[in-house]
């Protein structure tokens, strides 16, 4: 552990994969519990009424925990960010900063300000005002994200922008908002989100029908939801990755336009190993190998929600999908090491070097934050995942969102004399 710049790097792969594994289900858990909302807004007082709105407490908390952990892991990277990568800011913080304000400032903000009214409005807001909060907060969710993505899309393919005095300025906002590698990133990312909350909705309606719950209804419907979710999601999460492939680092594709690019950057910069590492083959390997089964996965449910009757029985089937909730989060894991590490040695492909990115700080430093920050997110990662086994266990009848408060019991009077 003396490499200061690998243990940044490591740090930083653990803590980013860590707090995406929150977002994916965030995204896609906030759509289909708006969703849920919406239908039981609309039947108002129609025979499904009661099913929905129990779903809508149900997997409405089963949100919020992993909304609210996944604060924290988001907060403590963007710390960890300032720390060690300072050297990246005083370069690209003129550009790079400018979609992180607008995440922070323009989306989160909203954003929680919204869940709050969601989560104590409950029976206190009129249906469809309370209906629209969680739409705003599934809207600036995505807002959010693409921020984000654009960022990220900039540190990909550097567009908008031109050094002066070796720093990057602004000069074309909509070419940085427009950036083809942060609109196809985040469609990619939307349809993963949808896909990963359809597994995680299917596999848990599969454990409870696996377990003979008294709540048939309830989780038949749920079932229904999950996997119609995966259905609509798989497609579309292959269509805007394959796009992508037309914007990627020429070092990361090979060929002709490789050898260019590494001649390019070797007249520039001096030599160094300009090719993208063999993890990153490996990352796309995996991320192939985890949408294959998915889609296997798929085929099943297919037939499933086509014979409705069957979502209840066949203990194999439950079984499946309980055991498949981890492959949409394989799936993103692998993807992202195909997408980042791929871009070494760039921290800002073509403009900064991850080693030039480092802050001045000693191996001695970097390893103790090492430990903390790796330490601190297993906690948040393992306390999210009971968190979510713990509530989901206990069915809808254990859901306390917008349950009201127990009544104060009555006041004795003493006699007066």
């Amino acid at each position: 552990m003396d490499d200061p710049l690998m243990l940044a790097r490591v740090q930083f792969a653990l803590t980013a994969g860590s707090h995406f594994l929150f977002v994916a289900l965030t995204l896609g858990l906030a759509t289909l519990v708006a969703l849920m909302q919406t239908v039981a807004t609309l039947r108002g007082g129609g025979r499904g009424d009661a099913v929905s709105a129990r779903m809508v407490r149900f997997w409405g908390q089963l949100y919020v925990i992993n909304y609210a952990v996944g604060i924290v892991t988001g907060l403590v990277m963007e710390l960890q960010l300032g720390l060690n990568w300072a050297g990246m800011s005083r370069v690209t913080g003129g550009v790079f900063g400018a979609p992180l304000a607008l995440e922070t400032i323009g989306a989160f903000f909203v954003e929680s300000t919204f869940l709050g009214l969601w989560i104590f409005g409950w029976d206190r807001l009129n249906r469809w005002v309370h209906l629209g909060a969680i739409w705003v907060v599934t809207v600036t969710a995505y807002a959010s994200a693409y921020f984000v993505l654009v960022a990220n899309g900039w540190m990909q393919r550097p567009v908008g922008f031109e050094l002066v005095g070796g720093e990057a300025r602004l000069t074309d906002v909509g070419a940085l908002l427009t950036n083809p590698a942060a609109l196809l990133a985040f469609g990619h990312v939307v349809f993963g989100g949808l896909l990963t909350a359809g597994f995680f909705v299917a596999g848990v309606s599969g454990w409870h029908l696996l377990r003979r719950t008294a709540e048939v209804a309830f989780f038949r419907r749920s079932m229904r939801v999950g996997l119609v979710t995966v259905l609509v999601a798989l497609y579309p999460v292959v269509m805007f990755g394959g796009v992508q492939f037309a914007y990627l680092q020429p070092t990361k594709l090979g060929g002709g336009d490789a050898e260019a690019a590494v001649a390019d950057f070797t007249a520039r910069f001096g030599p160094d190993d300009y090719m993208a590492p063999g993890l990153a083959g490996a990352g796309e390997a995996v991320m192939v190998m985890m949408w294959s089964l998915m889609h296997l996965v798929a085929i099943v449910a297919l037939v499933k929600v086509w014979f409705g009757r069957w979502l209840v029985r066949g203990r194999v089937f439950h079984v499946l999908m309980v055991v498949s909730v981890p492959l949409p989060y394989a799936a993103m894991l692998a993807g992202w090491v195909f997408r980042e590490v791929g871009r070494q040695p760039w921290a800002v492909y073509g403009v900064v070097k991850t080693e030039d990115a480092l802050s001045d700080v000693g191996s001695g430093t970097l390893a103790v934050s090492f430990v903390v920050f790796a330490v601190l997110f297993a906690v948040l990662v393992a306390v999210n995942a009971w968190l979510l086994v713990r509530f989901a266990r206990r069915g809808p009848e254990g859901a306390s969102l917008g349950a009201a408060p127990p009544a104060e019991p009555a006041a004795v009077m003493a006699p007066t004399f």
